[in-house]
């Protein structure tokens, strides 16, 4: 045996070193959360001002028909779409159900890794199911923040396994799964849309929380991929429309 600090340990144990790993952890209220269901809620009542429906109908000059995802549209221009149609909605439910996700990824997520990193993540995200969406529907009208909370879903699950926390055991494993049977199983849901965020965000958590410790990389030049990422997966978008 050998003596050391921390008392006596066998040959082979005391030669070993402890891997350090730092973790951050931002803490604080989720306010961009609360802010990205505030801008969601607010455009859904302008939807509501300008005629759709609160069960979903577009009406026929509403902001929804204005501002949803639409191939064709984006060709001609109006490419604020890919971003617009993120928080626009197809009535109260789908609304509700959006909202609860991202309460709740926003809630684990976002003291976690920060809010800097939270919003690049939900944005890349939102602009990737844009992308998805236009891929696999260009013809359609498209709206929700589905994309974007896919990609949240994405981002969380990188987020655990970095921290070593089972996924399957926390919930969200089962959760993605469900949502994407759902996405597969049940008609008039953007399969492109939840598809390409759910890429696009995995892709966006990857780089904020797991590139800097195998490159080495300041967090802020993660931030910066991640950033350049979003823009590039836009013109993307602007280029299949």
């Amino acid at each position: 045996m050998t003596p050391t600090s921390v008392g006596m340990r066998c040959p082979e144990c005391a030669r070993e070193k402890t891997r350090v790993v730092r973790r951050a952890y931002a803490g604080g209220e989720p306010i961009v959360t609360y802010a990205l269901i505030a801008m969601n809620v607010l455009a859904y009542f302008g939807t509501l001002a300008s005629g759709a429906s609160v069960g979903g109908g577009l009406g026929g000059d509403s902001l929804l028909t204005k501002t949803a995802l639409n191939g064709p549209a984006v060709a001609n221009g109006d490419w604020w779409r890919i971003i617009s149609s993120g928080f626009m909605h197809y009535g109260l439910l789908h609304l509700a159900f959006n909202m609860y996700a991202l309460w709740i990824l926003g809630q684990m997520m976002e003291p976690a890794i920060g809010r800097v990193r939270f919003a690049l993540i939900y944005f890349v995200g939102l602009v990737g199911g844009s992308l998805g969406a236009l891929i696999a529907s260009p013809n359609a009208l498209t709206a929700g923040a589905s994309g974007a909370v896919f990609g949240l879903m994405g981002a969380a699950i990188l987020v655990m396994r970095n921290r070593g926390v089972n996924v399957w055991q926390s919930g969200l494993g089962i959760w993605l799964f469900l949502n994407l049977a759902i996405t597969f199983t049940v008609s008039h849901i953007s399969i492109g849309g939840h598809i390409g965020g759910l890429i696009a965000g995995t892709i966006a958590g990857w780089i904020v929380v797991e590139l800097p410790d195998m490159v080495r990389m300041p967090s802020w030049g993660a931030d910066a991929v991640a950033g350049v990422i979003g823009i590039a997966v836009f013109g993307a978008a602007v280029a299949v429309a």
